[in-house]
């Protein structure tokens, strides 16, 4: 039998490259969207460098009753007017470093170019422009496409039972609650990636910073980004 490697993650705002290494990691990554919109997290934004330190960008989006009983995939932004703040303020913080020309009309066409409502489409729309700007060829699905049921866990594992996972591979925040058993149980094997002892690399503004959007990589390194991740 042949090795199929999975990763299953909910989606994020223009992640950070931790989040493309777990990518890059696996033959299918399964976008976890149809669980518990989290408010404060990195499901609507993210960071960028800017000259006095970090700045987040957030998408605004609507609460329709309890945000805690929303689920991911059925979010939507509240309107249209942050493609161009977020756009102004990516143009105004990279216009001057090396590589932000060379991907400047395609993701401004991302920003300005789409109405899409639903914040995991709006997601999936950037996280497929910069793998195919890393040579991530890794197959995307959503949970959704899957009629997998169980607790926290055990949900995890039947993704993996349906999918023919061989191995499953995560990020190491979740060691703190997979039981690892119930994969072996199954003889799937479970990978933690880390995460850490990333390389710098030439960086506008201040002190180097780590934990920023990928499009931060991108800009600053262009096609030799991946020489500056794990993967």
């Amino acid at each position: 039998m042949n090795n199929k490697k999975i990763a299953i993650l909910q989606s994020s705002y223009i992640p950070w490259k931790g989040h493309f290494d777990l990518m890059a990691s696996v033959d299918e990554f399964i976008l976890y969207d149809d669980v518990q919109y989290t408010v404060l997290d990195w499901r609507n934004r993210n960071k960028i460098k800017i000259p006095n330190g970090l700045q987040w960008l957030t998408i605004p989006v609507k609460h329709k009753g309890n945000p805690l009983q929303q689920k991911i995939n059925e979010v939507e932004v509240l309107n249209n007017n942050w493609r161009i703040k977020h756009w102004k303020s990516i143009q105004q913080n990279y216009c001057k470093s090396p590589f932000f020309n060379l991907y400047k009309d395609e993701l401004k066409e991302i920003y300005l170019g789409s109405s899409e409502k639903f914040l995991s489409k709006i997601n999936f729309m950037f996280i497929s422009w910069i793998c195919t700007k890393l040579s991530i060829k890794t197959v995307f699905s959503w949970s959704s496409d899957y009629n997998c049921t169980g607790n926290r866990v055990e949900r995890l594992v039947n993704f993996c039972k349906a999918t023919g996972a061989t191995h499953y591979i995560s990020g190491p925040a979740a060691k703190s609650y997979l039981d690892v058993s119930l994969f072996e149980n199954e003889g799937i094997t479970v990978e933690f990636l880390k995460v850490d002892n990333y390389p710098e690399y030439p960086q506008l503004h201040g002190n180097f910073e780590h934990k920023v959007t990928v499009l931060d990589l991108l800009f600053n390194t262009g096609t030799r980004a991946r020489e500056f991740m794990i993967t």
